[in-house]
């Protein structure tokens, strides 16, 4: 069995579409954070996006848990030529790209960025890999809004569309397990 324990990111307080954007994370809600913490298994290995908003805050929760190097492919989507603006612009200046990629998400991507389907691709790949290097083990990863969706829709069995109907707050848990009869979801968007 494998357990999973995504834990989204400190709040960036961006009203833009941030994803490769490296801003830092509001961590100055110390009692929350230990609250994560103190949630968090004991035992478990720590993980990050190398985007400093993920360090930061998986940083601030690791305790005495061990750390693994940062997995750059749990970065958040890449927005490409939307990056940093606000959706209202997005969806002005680019209307019918900005409909698909929202009303339906899988192959449509933002000029020069990345489609729900290719980050998603991304982020199972990686998590698959860090299932086998560590086999049994609880595995905390902090990661970013787009790419625990992505987790929570292959966990579900759902599609894209559905998904992301569902809040993932900044410091929250969604815990996934992978068993003999495939992946459960024990907690999504827990704030502790």
């Amino acid at each position: 069995m494998s357990r999973f324990f995504w834990v989204r990111h400190g709040p960036t307080h961006s009203r833009a579409l941030i994803g490769r954007t490296d801003l830092p994370a509001d961590l100055s809600d110390r009692a929350a954070l230990d609250r994560l913490s103190a949630f968090l298994p004991e035992g478990a290995l720590v993980v990050s996006s190398d985007l400093r908003r993920a360090v930061a805050t998986a940083d601030a929760i690791q305790a005495t848990r061990q750390r693994l190097p940062h997995e750059p492919s749990f970065r958040e989507f890449d927005f490409g030529a939307w990056e940093g603006l606000p959706a209202a612009e997005v969806a002005e200046r680019w209307p019918e790209d900005s409909r698909a990629y929202w009303d339906r998400p899988g192959d449509t991507a933002p000029p020069g960025g990345e489609s729900w389907n290719a980050a998603a691709a991304r982020v199972s790949a990686a998590a698959a890999r860090l299932r086998a290097a560590h086999p049994g083990r609880d595995i905390v990863a902090v990661a970013h809004f787009g790419v625990i969706l992505t987790q929570l829709q292959r966990a579900r069995g759902c599609t894209a569309y559905e998904v992301l109907a569902q809040r993932i707050e900044p410091l929250s848990v969604t815990c996934l397990t992978l068993g003999r009869e495939g992946w459960t979801v024990a907690e999504i968007n827990h704030r502790p």
